[in-house]
């Protein structure tokens, strides 16, 4: 029996030196130490042995285990460890290249201009306020004294939800509902989106504007118009001429369009002014006492000036851009321009 053991011996340590992976090293320890492994059923056997040659049969059977046991972890080390290098070469890193740069990303045109307006009218002392998108009538329209059945409604092009609320066609709700809440004095300018039933080259069916109201004794239309003067040559240029021409509003009385000197030919005549020499940016006018009626303050002593402008307007005029629709197609060859 000790020369059965020592020819299994051999054949393992014969195996184990020509295996050529983990898988075949395993394989190997299964069929010689497994439960049903070749050395396994000799230890089984040692019972059918006589007392005097058991413990010499024990110990050659435990001394070939010894050593397959000692030569399999080896081999399983050697294997392990070759693994571990070729997967380290594969995934290796030269420390010493250059980084992959990361492209910084850079405002959108439209907020550009948006915060560019924000800060000239905080430095005029105006705060923010926000509203809701989705309206009600009674915001949007009832109480910016357009009833039902006037004929202004025809101005907007509106995009209803239910037959009471809306997505908002300006951003004038804001001013009723700042006005709820404060009492006067008060200077705030509303930024944000607005919706309107509307899609070509100068026109969107959401874009952004920007409104603002004051409200004090004694404002005049000479607040107005020194207001947004100011604004107007910070956004342009402080040499560039402003006009006020008379205009309507359902919300304010009396209104005008505010035009500057084209910034295209400096007032020569263009294409873009159409041969005029100026450039129409706003709408604006004293607040109308029905719409103070609306949020209790009494007309008798407060007056006021609401103005209200689309950012995208501005926006084109500022880069000399043609087609509204190319802020929102996010062609990076665009949007790298700014």
């Amino acid at each position: 029996m000790v020369e059965r053991i020592k020819a299994i011996e051999q054949e393992a340590l014969s195996a184990l030196e020509a295996a050529q992976n983990l898988a075949e090293v395993e394989e190997i320890r299964v069929r010689y130490l497994g439960r049903k492994g070749r050395l396994t059923e000799l230890f089984q056997n040692l019972s059918d042995l006589s007392a005097e040659e058991r413990p010499r049969f024990g110990a050659a059977l435990n001394q070939t285990k010894n050593l397959l046991e000692s030569r399999l972890k080896n081999k399983t080390a050697s294997f392990g460890a070759q693994q571990i290098a070729r997967q380290i070469q594969a995934e290796a890193k030269d420390i010493t290249l250059p980084g992959i740069g990361i492209k910084r990303g850079k405002l959108h045109p439209i907020t550009q201009v948006m915060d560019e307006l924000i800060d000239i009218f905080s430095r005029l002392g105006f705060s923010i306020a926000e509203g809701p998108e989705a309206e009600t009538e009674y915001y949007n329209f009832e109480a910016l004294n357009i009833p039902k059945d006037h004929p202004s409604r025809d101005m907007w092009s509106t995009l209803w939800i239910t037959d009471e609320i809306l997505l908002r066609t300006h951003t004038s709700p804001v001013q009723i509902r700042v006005m709820e809440k404060r009492k006067p004095p008060l200077a705030v300018i509303m930024p944000g989106r607005v919706y309107r039933r509307d899609a070509d080259v100068t026109h969107s069916a959401v874009f952004n504007q920007l409104e603002g109201l004051l409200v004090d004794t004694n404002v005049t239309f000479g607040d107005l118009k020194g207001t947004l003067t100011a604004f107007l040559r910070s956004v342009f240029g402080k040499n560039k001429k402003v006009r006020f021409r008379p205009s309507y509003f359902p919300f304010t009385e009396p209104s005008a369009e505010v035009d500057v000197e084209c910034v295209m030919c400096d007032g020569a005549g263009c294409r873009v002014c159409s041969g005029t020499g100026w450039l129409e940016i706003l709408g604006a006018g004293m607040v109308d006492p029905n719409v103070f009626g609306c949020v209790n303050y009494d007309p008798e002593k407060y007056t006021g000036f609401a103005f209200g402008m689309g950012v995208e307007r501005i926006a084109m005029l500022k880069f000399g851009i043609d087609d509204i629709r190319l802020f929102y197609e996010n062609d990076m060859r665009f949007l790298r321009q700014f």
